[in-house]
């Protein structure tokens, strides 16, 4: 069976929330959403500077074109408004594997379930769609909220690799990696309603 990556059309959605395609212009409501400095203590880049914004967006969009990341911005369906974006990348049709991650949420929806809903989109999408046999996620080994988030949804801890990535503020971090494996999708599937 091919497996066909989806054009730059991809939407996804909930009751929720809508997962659109990330686009350019999204650069001036995402500029408004990533000022505060605070929010990228676990991220890779710092995106309160709009530089560094800019080239996040752009790195996102010529990696949609190629296929290799599915870039979306999340929308909060009841409001209209952006709550921040994420993406599925590092895709290897070859191994049916996908990542989930580049995932930021503006301060105000930290905390409202939104992170949680765009991952079991995505988590549904790459199974049930793509039919896929693995679904990774990292994160820094100190965001004790995103590991708790990750097991709550079912993801399973698999190893920390040592001084793995620059972070802002020229920190070395530890990656933790987590997986959720199609056989155990079914299951989770219960445990998480959208």
């Amino acid at each position: 069976m091919v497996i066909e990556l989806p054009d730059s059309g991809l939407i996804l959605q909930n009751d929720k929330i809508i997962l659109r395609p990330l686009v350019t212009a999204d650069y001036q409501v995402f500029k408004k959403l990533t000022c505060d400095k605070s929010i990228w203590i676990y991220f890779t880049n710092d995106l309160s500077v709009e530089e560094v914004l800019t080239t996040w967006i752009d790195d996102a969009v010529n990696e949609a074109d190629k296929k290799t990341r599915i870039p979306f911005t999340i929308i909060d369906r009841t409001t209209g408004k952006v709550a921040g974006s994420t993406s599925i990348g590092n895709i290897s049709v070859r191994d049916k594997r996908a990542e989930i991650g580049w995932t930021w949420i503006s301060r105000e929806y930290q905390g409202t379930g939104i992170n949680r809903q765009s991952k079991l989109l995505m988590i549904t999408y790459i199974f049930d769609i793509l039919g896929f046999e693995r679904v990774e996620f990292k994160t820094d080994v100190l965001n004790i909220p995103a590991r708790k988030a990750l097991l709550k949804i079912g993801a399973g801890e698999e190893g920390i690799l040592r001084s793995h990535t620059l972070m802002t503020n020229n920190r070395r971090r530890d990656t933790i990696y987590y997986s959720i494996l199609k056989q155990e999708w079914n299951g989770l599937k219960m445990q998480n309603p959208s």
